[in-house]
């Protein structure tokens, strides 16, 4: 019988007082199962994107207790949409967003150390042409129309240097290789693309794979204590005295709970939290932004991306994924409309073929085309005149006409971190007792190996097991890290890790999935906590969702860590 993995650390409680406390009930009503001290947590996270599991585990971290709810899987909406960069935004500059450019740079290196088995360098090769345009409405383009108006609009080369050069600077950038400049009639970078592109610079930035930075985060509060609810939706929250009273409805049915604090990480459902399950009347708001994304079959055969400036002065990146494929994105459109609604329209995948084939000898055809995503960024609403030209910094709100109130708008994956370290700082006055800052590289599990240790780690798990392919090594050890060994166990055979669902998905690690990553569907599994959907038939996906929901009624606890 598959049996999940138990484990149930001890949760810091703050006791009120002895009060009856119970279960809501179908229909109304509370069905009273005690009378005990009353568990009331310091913070009640709801979201479980990048920036609620980022502040449930500073703030476990911290000696607080916590309460994350999640409606969907960890990672569901925007945060398993990204493009999967770690990255200053290099384009951010043109706006003046020097502060969000700096932090986002700083990041880089301290994540880096943090996760080396989910995020790694990359070099960047930015094609340079005369055709390519400013978008009209950034600052620079404004400044240079008034000095150059002969220019017309074009991003001369020596702005974009200048611009690396702050890029290499502003960050203290000591891991990560300087920016240098390509002929690309003789680097090998050169052969995909166009005669016409000569010369290019080629510069730093880092990979990290979004939905797995969400799940080792929440995991890693989970184990410092905190309560991590899955398919959990927050139904009501409202201020009662000094405290947050607030109901979730989830696998477990209608419960009660209370908060010192409510932090309001919702991404794209951000205003509806405030006002429809607060009921908090509010002047801010979000912009919802759809980014979508298009994955193809690999375009060319080294492992550097490439930066393409268009001439209607949008960019696009084309990056190595997966090692077979190729990802191009991303747009910027308006959203309207629900955020669980969103998609790659045709109109935006031939977009970005038109835009990849401005560049790439042979044009890229929807034919190229195996998958496409989009996911919807909550941006906060600063009123700008574009989708493009609107903030990527973070906004922290906070509501103190009673129990305070954190609201989140917008931010960066890049910058997840920084912004939990802020919201604990705007926290603090309610907290005297919490600690100090302490999440800067510290690692995350399965990361305790040396930055640049991946391939030694790769060879070590190849050497341990002689049956994985050298596929299916590097995959697990770029998934898990030094837990692959745990994934794995004593295995002396691909056969003693149980069914073997293709792809190198086997039993043992679906289990390794449903007991301590939270995982309960097939989607969970193929499209955030890995990208095998890729590679497996409909069919073998859908013998897997059997199996997980067969694991699931039989199981004996939730997954928990």
């Amino acid at each position: 019988m598959f049996v999940f993995q138990k484990s149930a650390p001890k949760r810091k409680k703050a006791v009120d007082g002895p009060v009856t406390i119970g279960r809501v009930v179908p229909g109304g009503g509370t069905q009273v199962t005690d009378v005990q001290a009353e568990v009331v947590s310091d913070l009640f996270i709801i979201g479980g994107g990048i920036n609620g599991c980022g502040i449930a585990r500073d703030a476990t971290g911290r000696g607080l207790s916590v309460t994350l709810a999640e409606q969907g899987d960890l990672a569901q909406g925007t945060s398993s949409a990204s493009t999967k960069l770690f990255h200053g935004g290099l384009r951010y500059l043109e706006y003046f967003e020097f502060r969000l450019v700096r932090e986002a740079l700083e990041e880089r290196e301290t994540l880096l150390v943090a996760m080396p088995h989910i995020s790694w360098p990359m070099r960047f090769v930015l094609p340079l042409s005369p055709d390519m345009r400013f978008e009209t409405t950034t600052p620079t383009s404004r400044l240079l129309r008034w000095v150059m108006p002969w220019a017309k609009g074009r991003r001369p080369d020596w702005l974009i240097r200048l611009g690396l050069f702050m890029y290499d600077t502003m960050g203290g950038r000591k891991i990560l290789p300087a920016t240098r400049s390509l002929d690309l009639t003789r680097d090998p970078a050169g052969k995909p693309l166009k005669p016409g592109f000569r010369k290019a610079f080629e510069y730093s930035d880092c990979w990290v794979e979004d939905s797995r930075l969400v799940v080792l985060n929440a995991r890693d509060a989970a184990a410092r204590g905190a309560r991590i609810m899955t398919r959990t939706r927050v139904v009501t929250a409202e201020r009662q005295g000094n405290l947050w009273q607030i109901t979730t409805e989830g696998p477990h049915g209608r419960e009660q709970h209370r908060a010192r604090a409510l932090v309001n990480a919702g991404g794209p459902w951000v205003e509806d939290v405030i006002r429809n399950v607060a009921r908090i009347n509010s002047s801010e708001g979000v912009r919802l932004v759809r980014g979508s994304h298009i994955v193809t079959k690999k375009l060319f055969d080294h492992d550097r991306c490439y930066f393409f400036q268009g001439s209607d002065g949008r960019i696009i990146f084309a990056i190595p994924y997966e090692q077979d494929f190729t990802l191009i994105g991303t747009t910027d459109k308006d959203h309207t409309g629900a955020p669980k609604e969103a998609v790659c329209t045709d109109e935006e995948r031939d977009y970005l073929l038109a835009f990849a084939s401005q560049y790439f000898a042979k044009p890229v055809t929807k034919d190229d085309v195996v998958w496409t995503y989009s996911g919807v960024r909550p941006l906060y609403n600063d009123g700008a005149k574009s989708a493009t030209a609107a903030t990527r910094d973070y906004v922290l709100s906070l509501d103190t006409t009673g129990a305070p109130l954190l609201n989140v708008f917008g931010g960066k994956i890049t910058t997840y971190r920084r912004l939990a370290e802020s919201a604990l700082a705007k926290l603090a006055p309610y907290f005297p007792q919490a600690k100090p800052a302490w999440t800067a590289r510290v690692t995350l599990p399965g990361g305790d190996f040396p930055h640049d240790g991946v391939a030694a780690l790769t060879k070590k798990l190849a050497a341990e097991y002689p049956f994985l392919s050298p596929y299916w090594a590097g995959r697990l050890i770029r998934a898990y890290g030094t837990e692959a060994f745990t994934v794995l166990g004593k295995a002396g055979s691909a056969e003693a890790l149980g069914q073997d669902f293709g792809a190198t998905l086997t039993e043992a690690e679906v289990r390794w999935l449903m007991s301590r990553e939270y995982a309960a569907t097939a989607a969970d599994v193929v499209w955030r906590r890995s990208k095998l959907g890729l590679r497996l038939t409909a069919d073998q996906i859908t013998r897997l969702d059997r199996f997980m929901a067969d694991a699931a009624s039989r199981a004996i606890s939730p997954a928990a860590e």
